[in-house]
């Protein structure tokens, strides 16, 4: 039995927007600054998972929340939550595709990128076929099938994102947003149930929503995935990328034109085609163990439901180290991505430690790995240490707003949780308008740590700036804003500057933290709104929030 209907949702929006709610928190920019310059330090080597770095991290992060006033939120008392994982490390990658007498070698990085996650100790795919099965994608709720033919022991050509990408107008997946069909995590799981040798990935950098340079240093370094009773069945030998160039001439060589196959891709009526003669050796030496890594939490225990949490979430981890860029810096310090984001739960919790205690418990959690796939939250959200039917909901914070203040708040994910309703009359309040499901084209909603838990039920923020800077000088702003995604994201070059404008990030922050603290002093629930596909999972827990 639901508490709170919608219309008291609403009403509880409107207390917001109308003033009465929480007071506004002193936030301060100087110590958040402080924060993410610690975090990205070289000398934490580019907060790497399962590295000397990690306890680094922890440290820093225990301490911080200690000295703020949260206790140890995970297990047994500790600062945090052990998780199991299986590493694995390529080495001696050599791999070609070969056509009639046309050879095209896959350099590690170059035109290609191979790895696994399948345990063993090598890869040898030697002269296996090349299908083309365009997205990739079985979907029968969608009467979608592009596995119209066997594709057991072979290598899948596929495009990345999905069907809609090109042709939002069709709607047969959306329009313009993006499915969980479109994420490179799904392209390789349905590989595996189709019990393929392999997939390439066609890398272009406007569905992908991020160029090739990301894409390398990503797989360019040691994989992680969970521990898997029957990885066989779940994973393929080898997980590829390969850039869009080689493609074309491939297609080309194959008697194809690929801008041609991918109009064809968006039908229902797409046949897979085989690429006549083509055929593709790859072979690696995989050196695969087991790790384990942490999530941190932290907590605030509330005074009268100390069993109801609100989470504030965030992965402390980024790429580590990896292959030197032009100027020899290999260090992949992630000071957006996502420093920021943990610079802010460090301070949000400050906020809540400064004030009254809430009545119910506030939960920060660190997560790790989510740059191998969003590892640290999925073991979270099937290994709750605060079970999940008690989770009133929570704000997801990744790569935060150090340009300025901006005119809107994005919702990605809008139209799914009755969490949209006191966050956009949060950001009203501040004179902001808000822009739904900002990101949906690239599948933003499907590449952060709020995903599993929404998955099994939770509802979840995860809310960002944007629209237009609103101090001069706007050009600047507007240029560090393209240079970090042309340039920084996922690179060595996302390093911490001195002279990062703060004042969207403290907006965005005042958002969360007072959305947070009246759930935390309400008996509301939000619900997920009608339609939406993560309803059933909490649905079913419904009679333990009373």
């Amino acid at each position: 039995m639901r508490l709170m209907s919608s219309a008291a949702v609403l009403l509880f929006a409107a207390a917001l927007a109308s003033g009465a709610a929480a007071q506004s928190p002193d936030f301060d920019a100087a110590r958040i600054a402080n924060d993410i310059k610690v975090l990205s330090d070289d000398s934490f080597e580019g907060r790497g998972i399962a590295t000397p770095a990690e306890q680094k991290v922890i440290d820093y992060l225990s301490q911080q929340y200690a000295a703020a006033g949260f206790a140890p939120g995970g297990e047994n008392g500790g600062w945090t939550q052990a998780v199991g994982l299986n590493r694995f490390t390529v080495s001696n990658v050599s791999g070609q595709i070969k056509l009639g007498d046309w050879t095209q070698p896959l350099a590690q990085g170059q035109q290609a990128t191979i790895t696994t996650r399948l345990p063993g100790e090598a890869v040898d795919l030697s002269g296996l076929p090349l299908v083309f099965v365009g997205y990739g994608t079985k979907a029968p709720e969608r009467d979608w099938n592009d596995f119209k033919t066997d594709v057991r022991g072979k290598v899948i050509v596929v495009l990345v994102n999905d069907a809609d990408f090109e042709e939002p107008s069709l709607n047969t997946f959306g329009g313009e947003a993006m499915t969980i069909y479109g994420r490179w995590t799904y392209k390789y799981d349905e590989a595996a149930r189709q019990g393929a040798a392999g997939v390439l990935i066609v890398h272009e950098t406007k569905p992908a929503s991020y160029g090739w340079t990301t894409v390398a240093n990503s797989w360019s370094v040691p994989q992680f995935d969970i521990v898997r009773q029957n990885p066989s069945a779940e994973r393929v030998p080898m997980e590829a990328w390969i850039q869009r160039d080689v493609a074309v001439e491939l297609f080309q060589r194959a008697g194809l034109d690929f801008e041609q196959e991918k109009i064809k891709a968006r039908s229902r009526d797409f046949q897979p085609v085989e690429l006549k003669g083509a055929t593709i050796d790859a072979r690696f030496d995989v050196k695969t163990d087991q790790i384990v890594t942490h999530n941190v939490l932290a907590k605030l225990e509330g005074t009268t439901h100390p069993d109801e949490t609100i989470l504030y979430t965030g992965h402390w981890d980024h790429i580590g180290m990896g292959e030197p860029d032009a100027s020899g810096d290999r260090i992949f310090n992630g000071a957006i991505d996502n420093a920021s984001g943990t610079a802010g739960l460090i301070e949000l919790a400050r906020a809540f430690a400064a004030g009254p205690r809430p009545e119910r418990t506030i939960v920060m959690i660190g997560f790790t790995a989510e740059e191998s796939g969003l590892l640290g939250s999925e073991f979270y959200a099937a290994n709750p240490v605060y079970p999940l039917e008690k989770t009133v909901g929570g704000f997801n914070l990744d790569s935060s707003a150090v340009f300025g203040r901006m005119s809107k708040l994005g919702v990605t994910g809008y139209g799914h949780s009755e969490l949209d309703e006191p966050v956009i009359a949060a950001a009203a309040a501040q004179g902001r308008g808000f822009v739904g499901d900002a990101g949906a084209a690239a599948g933003i909603y499907f590449r952060s740590d709020h995903f599993p838990l929404a998955k099994k039920g939770v509802p979840m923020a995860y809310l960002s700036s944007t629209g237009d800077f609103l101090d001069a000088p706007i050009e600047p702003r507007l240029a560090k804003a393209a240079d970090y995604r042309a340039n920084r994201y996922h690179q060595a070059a996302d390093e911490w500057e001195a002279d990062w404008d703060y004042a969207g990030m403290l907006q965005d922050l005042e958002v969360i933290y007072k959305v947070g603290l009246d759930l935390a002093n309400s008996r509301v629930w939000p619900e997920w709104k009608d339609g939406s596909e993560f309803g059933p999972a909490r649905a079913a827990s419904a009679d333990q929030r009373r």
